[in-house]
């Protein structure tokens, strides 16, 4: 697995980029032995140290962590646990989903992700409804994946973001899983037509 170690605001040294490539990779490894590549990001601010991690470990799956501390060695090997958790929590659904990624090559739907700027106060709510168009900053080739709830739940918690829309492969349509405020995750299945009545 090829690893990339950035810093901000601090300059990484050798031995810190040595101790996240000795700790990550067979931490990784262990459980999942096709991971692709992984990027840590090490920032300081103020007299907190925060890494991220990420790691690539197939098409359409990346796992996302992230810890913070007074010092830059522990804030990594906190992130680096919660990887490992992930890891071990998901193996299984993971080596299965690796083996099965032909299907979910064909099944994917093509879509656009599009970054929007946040509105600032110089517009306000009467110019949405005159035409107010928001600013489109980034616009970048995605897709769309066909997955069970319960993939998708996995991809949420991997990933550590805050909602997935894929296709349920039970019946084709789309649907979103999300991070509710109180920490349970959310589905949204609008096709499901037994809910809500008629």
């Amino acid at each position: 697995m090829q690893i990339t170690v950035i810093g901000k605001q601090l300059d990484v040294g050798d031995a810190l980029r040595q101790h996240v490539v000795e700790t990550l990779d067979p931490a990784v490894e262990k459980y999942f032995d096709h991971a692709i590549e992984a990027t840590v990001t090490i920032t300081k601010q103020a007299h907190l140290y925060q890494a991220q991690i990420s790691v690539h470990v197939g098409k359409g799956m990346m796992i996302q962590a992230k810890a913070s501390a007074d010092e830059v060695y522990p804030a990594f090997d906190g992130a680096c646990d919660r990887v490992a958790k992930q890891l071990r929590r998901y193996k299984r659904r993971l080596r299965d989903h690796h083996a099965s990624r032909d299907y979910h090559e064909q099944a994917r739907l093509e879509a656009v992700h599009y970054v929007i700027a946040q509105e600032d106060d110089d517009h306000s709510d009467d110019d949405h409804v005159n035409g107010y168009e928001p600013v489109i900053v980034a616009e970048t080739p995605d897709r769309i994946d066909t997955l069970s709830v319960g993939e998708a739940v996995m991809r949420l918690d991997l990933g550590d973001i805050p909602a997935l829309m894929f296709r349920n492969g039970k019946h084709g349509g789309l649907n979103v899983v999300y991070r509710r405020s109180d920490g349970n995750i959310g589905w949204l299945d609008p096709n499901d037509s037994d809910a809500g009545g008629a």
